[in-house]
């Protein structure tokens, strides 16, 4: 199975065997589990990336800005803004958008829930587009609020500079589909890993008790969290690699998505209900692959919070999406 990113990206690096907690650790973990104290749900069937392999002989579509409010997140009082926008994709992926250019199957679909991400990736030129709140038009054209084109075998890590995101506005119409402003394939469970018995990256999930404007880089560049005492976005948690996993009767595959927790561990990378780990969507796979009688959902959800630890986040960053929640846990997303 290959890699996204090169070997020395971030997300491909394992956090060694006894990486520096973070002082805030006890103190997050407990704000995470009054939210939900149960341990991370598996995204396998919905909310998640369906990602699509391209060539030089896909077909290439235009894709043209999505301006809808009210898709999922989305509200013009969180930063989203009409068609006057500057920006609306990354530069690379617009320049490929306006022309029609960006290789889509026929077959492709978008994820069928509100967020409707899709992935695709051109190994052959070493190229990967996504999107965010993606639909296919009526004429074969395909339309997003979001789009990035990024490098197969680059960092995986995006700046801040390469946005001209403000302090509380979201950095989605600027180009980045996750709400960190990291690549959308960044963390993602792959099917064929789990057959391969091994995963060697960090994964990535989601949390409803992310913390407001604080954000660790590397990864992340932004955040949509809303929580004074939340989980930054880019922080990284860890599976204790101590934790003797025998009593939780773990199937094989969900053992290997422990083993990546316990070596890799996982970044927060965007808000949702729970504490999600991301999987590939397989909703309309050539291959006709499926999730099913290898990982469920709910295998890791018995490994509750107090058995991770947040690694020490070297650098915070007081910026983002100005999100406001009362206080006090909710339950589920806004």
């Amino acid at each position: 199975m290959k890699r996204f990113f090169n070997d020395s990206s971030f997300w491909n690096q394992p956090l060694g065997p006894d990486p520096e907690i973070d002082p805030e650790s006890a103190q997050i973990l407990e704000f995470m589990a009054k939210a939900d104290n149960r341990g991370f749900w598996l995204s396998l069937h919905k909310w998640t990336i369906p990602v699509y392999e391209v060539d030089r002989n896909t077909p290439r579509r235009k894709v043209h800005k999505r301006y809808q409010i009210g898709v999922g997140q989305m509200r013009r009082s969180e930063g989203y803004v009409g068609p006057n926008h500057p920006l609306g994709h990354g530069k690379e992926f617009a320049a490929d958008a306006e022309v029609g250019l960006v290789p889509i199957p026929d077959y492709a679909i978008a994820d069928p829930e509100a967020d409707s991400h899709i992935a695709l990736v051109d190994w052959e030129s070493g190229w990967i587009w996504d999107m965010y709140a993606a639909r296919r038009l009526e004429n074969g054209d395909w339309e997003s609020n979001t789009g990035m084109k990024y490098r197969a075998d680059g960092s995986g890590v995006f700046s801040r500079a390469d946005f001209a995101v403000h302090n509380g506005e979201s950095i989605h119409p600027y180009g980045p589909s996750r709400a960190a402003g990291v690549p959308e394939l960044a963390g993602l469970i792959m099917h064929q890993e789990i057959l391969e018995g091994r995963i060697e990256h960090k994964l990535s999930f989601a949390t409803q008790a992310a913390a407001l404007q604080r954000f660790v880089f590397p990864p992340a560049c932004w955040t949509d969290g809303g929580w004074r005492d939340g989980l930054p976005e880019g922080a990284v948690l860890q599976l204790d690699p101590d934790l003797d996993l025998t009593p939780y009767a773990l199937s094989p595959s969900a053992i290997v998505v422990a083993r990546a927790l316990q070596e890799y561990g996982a970044v927060c990378v965007d808000v949702g209900g729970g504490h999600p780990l991301y999987a590939e969507g397989l909703y309309a796979d050539p291959r006709k692959r499926t999730w099913d009688g290898l990982l469920k959902c709910d295998d890791l959800l018995e490994i509750k919070l107090p058995h991770y630890r947040v690694i020490k986040m070297e650098k915070v960053i007081p910026e983002g999406m100005g999100r406001r929640v009362p206080d006090g846990i909710y339950a589920g997303d806004e």
